[in-house]
């Protein structure tokens, strides 16, 4: 019988695992041709960042777009306010306020012209006149009150009369016949005169005629007050023909226009 102490070859179980002491420093890292690296050797350090680099400088239209798109509700609002306030001022401006007519001598004929000697100084004579009147308003009514008509020469009336009471829609034009009379009437020297020395040169006398009224103008509730209207036709030339002639009608084709003031402007 053999006993298992006695055999060199048999391992001895004790137990615990087999585990191998290492003695001593562990081997230092080397570098990348096999040398060992130094005891005070660091990594080198991280690559610097790349340069920034400014944008480039915004064109002044993209400014405006960036500026637009950013602040929308507010040129919106900015736009609606000035549509606002056209709507509210420049309209009432352009067609609420009251605009005077615009007066014209579309015709004119004398009849009966008759002028004694010059110590007698009287004149007869008809005066047949068209007046064409032109309302500019576009959103006024005009009405026309009291309205008298005359015929001067020089500073001397020679003949008035009342016309009756009209009234004129939007952009409406009407025409007004005017009919006055002169029956041996005295006139001064110095109208004698004059009326001889025009019809004797060419055979035309210039008349003026007038035409005064109260105007008001009226738009819905809107009615303006009440002004003085007048009309001034200067030198209305008819002609005669001749130094005897008695009758004569306007000379040219084209109306004879006239100057409208009023107390209002």
């Amino acid at each position: 019988m053999s006993s298992s102490a006695g055999n060199p070859k048999t391992a001895v179980v004790t137990g615990y695992p087999n585990t191998a002491v290492v003695i001593g420093c562990p081997v230092p890292a080397s570098g990348s041709n096999g040398s060992p690296l130094p005891r005070h050797f660091y990594p080198p350090p991280p690559p610097p960042p790349p340069a920034y680099a400014p944008p480039p400088p915004r064109s002044r239209y993209t400014t405006i777009c960036i500026f637009l798109t950013r602040h929308w509700n507010l040129a919106m609002g900015v736009f609606m306010a000035l549509v606002f306030l056209a709507v509210v001022i420049i309209i009432p401006v352009l067609f609420l306020v009251p605009r005077m007519s615009e007066f014209a001598v579309s015709s004119a004929c004398v009849t009966g012209f008759n002028l004694s000697s010059a110590q007698q100084q009287q004149l007869s004579a008809s005066f047949d006149l068209n007046l064409t009147v032109h309302s500019p308003n576009r959103l006024m009514r005009i009405y026309y009150e009291q309205v008298t008509a005359s015929v001067v020469y020089a500073s001397d009336i020679l003949s008035e009369n009342t016309l009756a009471p009209f009234d004129q829609g939007k952009g409406e034009t009407t025409v007004l016949r005017v009919r006055l009379a002169v029956v041996g009437e005295y006139v001064n020297s110095d109208v004698a005169r004059g009326i001889e020395s025009d019809r004797g040169r060419d055979g035309a006398v210039g008349f003026n005629v007038r035409v005064f009224s109260w105007v008001i103008f009226r738009s819905g509730a809107r009615t303006t007050r009440w002004s003085i209207l007048s009309v001034h036709c200067d030198d209305v030339l008819i002609g005669f023909g001749n130094g005897t002639a008695s009758t004569g009608c306007l000379l040219g084709s084209a109306p004879k226009k006239c100057i409208v003031i009023s107390d209002s402007k």
